[in-house]
């Protein structure tokens, strides 16, 4: 029998059901008297052993508390090999767990696959949707796994034919799926059991916010129907956007077979659906436009560039507004409800926000909204609408020089960093940034100077509105950040915030994101995200939020590329940013004297610096250089004008030496 601390025990009876640890690691250790290896060793083993499950952890904390427990013989709960087990091995075992959790998303695609597959022949039939879609794919597996006898149809008491005959368990997922309000089409597939759908796949579908998708059901059996199943998934209490009927196969369908469904399915329609985002007082709403010649001119209306209208209360059921120009009618009765845009005579816009009948075109439909949210959301009186495209999140529009972040907002690609920049020379900078055409300007706390970033904008004269403001909160803000919000609004004096980031990881730094997330509930903040977080440090922090960064700033430069952490971060739908894209004071000259550069800027006729900053817009990095010399600025921003060859982004890449120029 291991050895059982008491002070172990004494800490489990306090803190036995926290699943972070990292905070009460040193507690632990001076509690319990473990020793351990180096921090080093500790993070080895939880990426090379991460294979333990929400059972273990139960068995782990009943075995420390002197439960009862099964047979453990077979265990290996010894993770950091002391030669028993302890209070550290359970918070290992729950950091392995934590860290394996979340699955990003592969692709940037509309459409996912999310299946339980017990014996393979679901996960087959979920492959040839894969593949004949091009989806993205999500294994729903137990935390505790199903074993043969489990599923023995032979035995009534089996741990199967218990959960089917109780509609209300709930089997545990042992792993979560971020981002899933990124997909319009959401397959689910299951075999039958017991003539209905498995219950981990209604653990599935109230875990997560299908009210934007359509979802359709698949399932597998040897000759059972599927239709107490898809009864049973309609009346869950989700609320799907759209629950479309589903179909079984056997485990003999061919890619044939599942070919031909998927050509009946009406989804084809929603890939060419064309949708729209709507600004209005600090909101982002999002429409799908209507398929009539009227939306298309519409589409075609806004596609170069938002277009802002001023709207007015009409009758008190409608905003309505003057379009630029004259737009085909495609006029019929309607009767309106909540969220619809309509064209009215051809030069006029309208948002519906109650019902009215009359003889319209109908533009479009808002998504998702309630009849009292859309009132609230508009206001009374005159109010400032801007329409736009939507965008995929992640892409680089090199025309617009912009890109949309998952937050739903755009954001410019090219602007100027003001490290280093204090009082007047920062306001001119800014003023030389913004009358040059830059739109976008990154400041902090630590830089001391959100002030004189304010003022600097003032003095430009360019419309608030146009532009694109990040700031960062510092470590020592943290424990009381919402205050610490407030005060980089007052600093600034801008209205409200584009983009706010914590500046590295520290101590309460969930917390303070948190109170981001609220502050972007509050409509202070519009997009939040973070800098100088890698990897391991955020596997660690995702889980622990609610809404996914939209950014993160990272040191990138040719000698410090992270060819791993990019497309890492980029996977899980954020963009990254650079900075020190020029390398960083002291190696600046070093760097825009390299030979390769050199050589690369002399065959397009610019600059080294210019060749660097289009080398990371290249690879999809938004960069921010400093500079308080106005020539610099411009030439700077003028990096639109030509493209590197894939051999010449290769050359850049070879120059990676994994050099860092600071400490972040």
């Amino acid at each position: 029998m291991k050895k059982i601390l008491l002070s172990a025990i004494v800490f489990m009876m306090s803190a036995v059901f926290a699943l972070g640890c990292s905070s009460t690691k040193q507690s632990v250790l001076e509690s319990a008297e473990i020793q351990t290896s180096a921090e080093s060793t500790v993070l080895s083993y939880v990426q090379d052993n991460a294979n333990y499950s929400i059972q273990d952890i139960i068995n782990l904390q009943n075995f420390l508390l002197v439960r009862e427990t099964p047979d453990l013989s077979d265990k290996d709960y010894d993770l950091n090999d002391d030669g028993r087990w302890d209070v550290f091995d359970l918070c290992l075992m729950k950091q392995s767990y934590l860290k394996n959790q979340q699955k990003p998303i592969e692709n940037n695609n509309d459409i996912l696959v999310a299946y339980f597959s017990r014996t393979g022949t679901t996960e087959q039939i979920a492959e040839y949707i894969i593949d004949l879609m091009g989806a993205d794919s999500f294994e729903i597996k137990a935390a505790v796994p199903y074993t043969d006898e489990d599923i023995n149809y032979s035995n009534s008491s089996c741990r199967a034919n218990k959960e089917q005959n109780d509609k209300s368990v709930r089997p545990e997922i042992a792993d979560t799926l971020e981002n899933i309000d990124h997909y319009d089409t959401i397959f689910v597939g299951y075999p039958i059991w017991w003539s209905q759908e498995p219950r981990i796949i209604d653990t599935f579908l109230e875990s997560y916010d299908f009210s934007g998708a359509t979802v359709i059901p698949f399932c597998t059996s040897h000759s059972s129907g599927m239709s107490t199943s898809e009864s049973n998934i309609k009346n869950l209490g989700v609320e799907y956007g759209e629950l479309l009927d589903g179909r079984r196969f056997s485990a003999d369908s061919t890619k044939d077979d599942v070919s031909d469904w998927l050509d009946t399915l009406p989804i084809s329609e929603k890939e060419n659906e064309i949708k729209m985002n709507i600004e209005v007082n600090g909101h982002l709403l999002t429409a799908t436009l209507a398929d009539n010649s009227s939306a298309k001119a519409f589409a075609e209306l806004i596609k170069s560039e938002p277009l802002t209208i001023n709207m007015n209360d009409y009758a008190n059921f409608e905003k309505v507004g003057k379009l630029p120009e004259n737009l085909p009618r495609n006029d019929e009765q309607i009767t309106t409800e909540a969220g619809d845009i309509i064209l009215y005579q051809g030069n006029q816009v309208t948002i519906y926000y109650d019902e009215n009948t009359w003889n319209f075109t109908r533009i479009g439909k808002i998504n998702n909204i309630t009849q009292a949210e859309l009132k609230e959301i508009l206001g009374t009186g005159s109010v400032s609408v801007t329409f736009s495209l939507e965008r995929k999140a992640g892409v680089f529009d090199m025309e617009r020089k912009t890109v949309m972040l998952n937050s739903g907002y755009e954001m410019p690609i090219m602007g100027l960093g003001t490290y280093s920049l204090l009082d007047d020379t920062c306001v001119n900078s800014v003023v030389s940034e913004l009358q040059s055409g830059g739109r976008l300007i990154d400041t902090a706390y630590m830089y001391h100077n959100e002030e004189a970033v304010g003022e600097g904008i003032k003095q430009s004269g360019v419309p608030r509105e146009e532009i694109f403001i990040e700031t960062k909160l510092y470590p020592n803000q943290y424990a009381d950040a919402a205050n610490a919000i407030d005060e980089a609004l007052e600093k600034l004096d801008v209205g409200y915030i584009d983009l706010m980031l914590l500046h590295h990881p520290g101590t309460n730094d969930v917390e303070a994101y948190k109170e981001m997330e609220q502050a972007v509930k509050d409509g202070k903040i519009r997009s939040i995200g973070l800098s100088n977080w890698y990897i391991e440090e955020l596997e660690e922090f995702l889980p622990q939020i609610e809404i996914m960064p939209a950014l993160v700033q990272n040191e990138i430069h040719p000698y410090y590329q992270e060819l791993e952490v990019v497309p890492y971060i980029q996977s899980l739908g954020i963009v990254v940013q650079g900075w020190y894209p020029l390398g960083g004071r002291g190696y600046t000259a070093d760097l825009l004297g390299n030979e390769t550069i050199n050589a690369i800027a002399d065959v397009h006729g610019v600059s080294s610096a210019q060749v660097i900053l289009r080398w990371n817009l290249q690879r999809n990095i938004v960069v921010i250089p400093g500079s308080s010399n106005p020539d610099h600025i411009k030439e700077n921003l003028d990096i639109f004008g030509f493209e590197l060859s894939d051999d010449e982004m290769e050359q850049i890449q070879a120059l990676n030496r994994d050099e860092k120029h600071d400490w972040y």
